[in-house]
């Protein structure tokens, strides 16, 4: 198998993406998840940036990889600067890492308009730069900033850049494809004739997104004979992202036959994209392919009648190889499949009359707004419900909420809560930040001398949705609420024409499943 060398930017090029921002130590974590995963390459940043950037590079240092060489970022000399006295060059030998990545201009009209240099100076710029730094010991690895659109404007210039960094001793010449504007035919094209030109290099690929073939282009330039390639993990970056690795890895493994990290570490690449995801402060894109929640979630019946019988019939791969699962979601589109295979799943009877009995009662909620793809726990429910083995934890007399408005302009909300509890009786009231909180603390402090494990359990997300928006302030509203405790995460679901019943019914619903779940973890801990 050829190898094809992976280089990840997530922590430069995916930290440019708007509302993204690492700290040091989000940094660190990042590039041990990234090691620990098989990447080859790992571009720390641009030292000379700023203090952060500083403290990563001196503490980086520090950390032993097993996989990956960690890169610092930055560009060749400046015009009519000393290679020796530049300070950008001198910012990537301090940072004392193994591969230094350095980017030079390729197309002319950036050479004169920007840099406002002669053509022949920054020619200079790029030749000195990479045997400088050479000399000092380092991997060079020469990103060619806007190569394709400076290729297209004058080629014979374009190419004269790329030689003057070869011909200085540069490892790697690194094509990128910087305003994100070609198409998958002319990457392979351009990408082709470098590599005739160049063939004893490594010749690499980085894409932009902005036409949304970023990834495509990267696998067209591998096509073309790119045996590197530059990316962030889901495909964060500025503008509208970079090329996604978590499309392209799997793509050049599983479907062009390529070497890239490993079968085995690519059985990582879900829980690195959701990782990422959460040291961004940023919802994973579940529709995201191959690492989205939704990647292998079917809904119609038929797809999910046939995927029972053979797997292939509707998914392209096994969502196993890269760490992800199937999915079979609860719907009105579903058939009796779905439900037998969520009672199949859950180790319950597989009834077909049970089955469709449940479809029945499904698509008469969803009738009325419900939605069980989200809320897996509040359909556990409905299930034992139906087969008559669901056993409430207490019955609700009455709730009341009270939001008061003081002179200083301060909102106060309680809620009373009067619940029967194993034949007893509780009246308590508990105040909130609003309907939801003072309703959660109430049913709470009633339940906890019942039932202390509540104390392990946190409301994470709470989603609110207007099912028939025609009918004004009139309309239903649904209530999605997501709660986890110390082993689990589970979703709930409650609809109502009132936003506070609504979140009620999930609410309920959330503390009932929690309940349940350690009632029958217990039960199978310790039997008869």
């Amino acid at each position: 198998m050829k190898k094809v060398k992976i280089y990840d930017t997530t922590l430069r090029d995916g930290m440019q993406a708007e509302g993204v921002s690492f700290s040091v130590e989000d940094k660190l974590q990042v590039a041990k998840k990234l090691d620990e995963f098989g990447i080859h390459y790992i571009e720390g940043g641009y030292p000379q940036s700023n203090p952060k950037e500083e403290e990563f590079f001196a503490r980086i240092r520090e950390i032993e990889f097993s996989n990956a060489k960690i890169a610092a970022f930055g560009s060749t000399r400046r015009a009519n600067t000393k290679v020796a006295d530049d300070v950008c060059i001198n910012a990537l030998l301090a940072a004392k890492t193994p591969a230094v990545t350095m980017v030079g201009k390729t197309w002319d009209m950036h050479v004169t308009d920007v840099l406002r240099c002669s053509l022949e100076e920054n020619l200079a710029m790029c030749s000195e730069s990479v045997a400088y730094v050479k000399k000092q010991g380092r991997e060079v690895i020469f990103d060619a900033e806007h190569f394709f659109d400076g290729y297209k404007n004058n080629p014979e210039y374009a190419m004269k850049v790329l030689q003057a960094a070869a011909n200085a001793g540069a490892d790697a010449l690194v094509l990128c494809e910087t305003n994100g504007g070609c198409l998958p035919h002319e990457i392979h094209e351009i990408t082709a004739a470098v590599c005739n030109t160049f063939g004893g290099l490594e010749i690499g690929i980085h894409c932009h997104n902005d036409t949304d073939c970023a990834a495509a282009n990267s696998l067209a330039a591998v096509r073309a004979g790119a045996t590197h390639v530059q990316g962030t993990i889901n495909g964060m970056g500025e503008r509208t992202g970079n090329a996604n690795l978590c499309t392209i890895i799997p793509n050049l493994s599983l479907k062009m036959g390529y070497e890239t990290v490993g079968a085995e570490k690519l059985q990582l690449l879900t829980e690195l994209s959701r990782f990422v995801f959460e040291m961004a402060n940023l919802s994973p894109a579940t529709h995201m392919p191959y690492v989205g929640e939704s990647a292998f979630a079917h809904k119609a019946g038929l797809h999910i009648d046939a995927i029972r019988k053979n797997e292939k019939t509707y998914e392209h791969i096994n969502p196993a190889l890269i760490g992800n699962e199937r999915r079979f979601l609860i719907s009105e589109l579903s058939g009796a499949s779905n439900v037998l295979d969520k009672l199949e799943k859950r180790k319950m009877i597989t009834d077909k009359k049970l089955a469709h009995k449940i479809l029945q009662r499904v698509q008469e909620l969803e009738n009325d707004g419900y939605q069980f793809e989200t809320a897996e726990a509040s359909f556990d429910l409905l299930i034992k419900k139906e087969m008559g083995t669901y056993q409430k934890s207490f019955n609700l007399i009455k709730y009341h909420i009270d939001v008061e408005r003081n002179p200083d302009g301060r909102i106060i909300t309680e809620a009373s809560v009067k619940l029967k509890v194993d034949g007893k009786t509780e009246h308590v009231v508990s105040e909130g930040d609003g309907p939801v909180n003072a309703l959660d603390g109430a049913l709470r402090k009633a339940l906890e001398p019942f039932y202390p494990s509540i104390k392990d359990m946190t409301l994470i997300d709470y989603k609110v949705r207007v099912v028939n928006a025609r009918a004004g302030t009139a309309a239903k509203v649904r209530v999605v609420i997501e709660s986890r405790d110390r082993d689990d995460l589970w979703g709930t679901v409650g609809v109502s024409e009132n936003i506070v019943e609504a979140s009620w019914l999930a609410l309920v619903d959330s503390v009932e499943y929690k309940l349940l779940k350690d009632a029958e973890k217990q039960a199978s801990e310790n039997p008869e």
